[in-house]
């Protein structure tokens, strides 16, 4: 039996196209500058997202942490939503390696922030018994949130709240290409009222490794810097950085085929006894349903799906995570979906 791999879309692997281009990069060393192909990488992802300058890091943890860093000061204070993925996995980097505290506000079921609430977190300056408030973090696409999206009003009425009290905005973008598909919207409109943003080359764009952090000129001269401290100063890594240049040529407008999918998947889903999920809510590529009380918990689920051959991951005790991408075709849906009909079948006799 062939395992259905719907545990991330960084299970992806490089195209042919992505490999040929990684033998014949050309490449040089990337802490002088002097990488032609990280340098191309770079500034088309900038150009991409209407900013200034980049820089290619080995991960989105990596960028959303040099995000951190390069804003905030020890002792100072980020806000983000309930849901973020910087707080429930980046194994705390923030605080153990950026001494600064994390405020969390309630993310709606879109992954959206409400932008009173942030008013209301952030710090008034003055006050010695305060941290200071030194970023905002927004996420787009949501991954705690089924995907959600961010529309360019959702970003604007939190970066007019941060910005009216001379706080930055960071994007944790990962999948920002997913929300700009969704939407159909250009990514710049999308990262307009942030200060910078990271998106990942290694989850639906299927490159190999890598994330790319954008901002200003200043910004990304600063973050040089850190991306250096943390041990992230590559050398002769335009191997890598030409992957991501074939992915932005060809992998962002396929992402709509793995939305298509997860909606499928979601639909399907929703008919199965025990299980639940609202296919109007799936967006993107990502799907989270609950699974009832009366067939086990998430974990039971999960051993019998492995036990049919469909890998999945789950964030709590009840919840399932499915996520598409592009080694899932339409095929492995429907057979994914009776694989699952199997594995709720065989819970419910052993019940």
């Amino acid at each position: 039996m062939t395992a259905i791999d719907l545990r991330s879309d960084t299970v992806t692997k490089p195209t042919d196209e992505m490999r040929s281009a990684m033998a014949t990069a050309e490449v040089g060393d990337d802490v002088f500058g002097e990488d032609p192909s990280i340098n191309e990488l770079q500034e088309r992802s900038a150009a991409l997202l209407g900013k200034e300058a980049g820089l290619l890091t080995s991960s989105g943890t990596m960028s959303n942490l040099i995000a951190t860093l390069a804003w905030s000061n020890h002792g100072d204070e980020i806000i983000m939503g309930t849901e973020a993925h910087m707080f429930w996995n980046e194994s705390a980097g923030q605080a153990a390696l950026g001494g600064v505290q994390t405020r969390l506000v309630p993310n709606d079921s879109q992954g959206r922030i409400n932008p009173d609430d942030v008013a209301a977190a952030i710090r008034p300056s003055g006050n010695l018994h305060f941290p200071r408030t030194s970023m905002i973090c927004l996420e787009n696409t949501h991954n705690r949130c089924s995907g959600g999206v961010l529309t360019p009003e959702d970003t604007k009425s939190v970066g007019d709240v941060a910005h009216a009290a001379g706080v930055p905005v960071h994007l944790d973008g990962a999948r920002i290409f997913n929300a700009s598909v969704a939407l159909e919207v250009p990514p710049a409109e999308l990262a307009r009222d942030v200060d910078d943003l990271s998106f990942c080359l290694s989850k639906s764009l299927s490159c190999p490794v890598g994330s790319v952090l954008v901002g200003s000129q200043d910004f990304i001269d600063n973050a040089k810097r850190w991306r250096k401290m943390l041990g992230g100063g590559m050398r002769q890594a335009g191997v890598l950085a030409a992957a991501g240049l074939v992915a932005l040529d060809t992998m962002i407008d396929r992402l709509a085929e793995d939305h298509q999918h997860a909606k499928r998947l979601a639909a399907g889903l929703a008919n199965i006894d025990g299980l639940t999920v609202d296919p109007e809510s799936i967006q993107t590529n990502i799907v989270f349903f609950e699974v009832d009380e009366d067939l086990g918990t998430a974990a039971d689920l999960i051993a019998a799906l492995n036990r049919n051959g469909v890998l999945v991951s789950y964030p709590g005790k009840q919840s399932i995570r499915m996520v598409t991408h592009r080694h899932i075709s339409p095929e492995d849906i429907e057979e994914a979906l009776s694989r699952t009909s199997a594995a709720v079948r065989e819970l419910r006799s052993a019940a």
